[in-house]
């Protein structure tokens, strides 16, 4: 059963406009297949080397070691490619589609799975970038690139990248090394790739915000976080694991830690917002 202070913010944000926002992590893919920087699967072995996410995802390691940077995120890019949305995808999709301009998917994932299930360019903010594009290593446009056609993603051996493919590897204006369209770990949240202002200020017209499977460990969901409070809003995490959400949202009024798996709360949130759009 939803929570009945759920229902009644619900309620209140379709009565006064406000948005009903979604923030999600990695944890919403990992039913697709998809495994987490930050877990058992978030290294990475080449020959004898073995690396964190945290130091091979980042602009420090591409300057030194681009091959061995891009190693990483194709193999990583063809997990992405095989994954299909799950159910939580899929009620995400739903639940914009009832709520329409009310709603904002605000997403850490880069895994393209949100565009698979058809939420809409608009309502949907990759606030960690995407791994269908790509864009020159060196800056020399703002320019973002399809990600190229060239590269085997079906069967990939990920300790090599052919010639042919590195070549496709080039930026088609200055000859440069292209980079994934991804934040690194060394990197800043920006408007031009990441939608950093827009994020936040739809945070300051959220009236309640929906936290799931991340946890909260970059800055701007945790400033996002802090606004929905500060402008009165409510806050619900959904996790089956602790993250910096469950510690803010402690002994809050308007802080609610439901200690479950997205797709079970999912289901029942959408059942609840269909009967309130219903009434509306």
């Amino acid at each position: 059963m939803i929570d009945d202070r759920i229902i009644e913010q619900l309620k209140f944000c379709l009565e006064k406009d406000k948005k009903i926002s979604f923030l999600v992590g990695a944890g919403l893919s990992a039913e697709s297949g998809i495994p987490t920087f930050r877990g058992k699967d978030g290294y990475w072995v080449s020959g004898s080397k073995n690396y964190k996410a945290e130091d091979i995802g980042t602009f420090r390691m591409f300057n030194l070691a681009s091959q061995e940077v891009w190693k990483w995120f194709l193999y990583r890019k063809s997990v992405t490619e095989k994954a299909k949305p799950n159910q939580s995808h899929i009620l995400l999709k739903e639940i914009e589609d009832n709520l329409e301009n009310n709603f904002a998917l605000i997403s850490q994932n880069v895994d393209s799975l949100h565009r698979k299930s058809g939420n809409s360019e608009e309502r949907t903010f990759l606030i960690h970038g995407d791994f269908d594009f790509v864009r020159c290593g060196d800056e020399c446009s703002k320019e973002l690139y399809p990600f190229p056609k060239e590269i085997n993603l079906t069967d990939r051996n990920k300790d090599i990248i052919t010639e042919s493919e590195w070549k496709a590897l080039r930026c088609p204006k200055c000859g440069e090394d292209l980079r994934p369209h991804v934040l690194w770990f060394d990197e800043y949240y920006d408007e031009k790739y990441f939608k950093r202002d827009s994020v936040l200020k739809i945070s300051k017209h959220t009236g309640i915000l929906f936290v799931i499977g991340t946890s909260g460990a970059t800055t701007l969901p945790q400033m996002v976080a802090r606004n929905v409070f500060a402008k009165g809003g409510m806050i619900v995490e959904v996790n089956i694991e602790e993250s910096y959400f469950s510690e803010l949202l402690k002994n809050k009024k308007k802080g609610i830690v439901i200690n479950q798996k997205s797709s079970p709360f999912l289901t029942e949130l959408n059942e609840e917002i269909k009967k309130l759009v219903v009434i509306e």
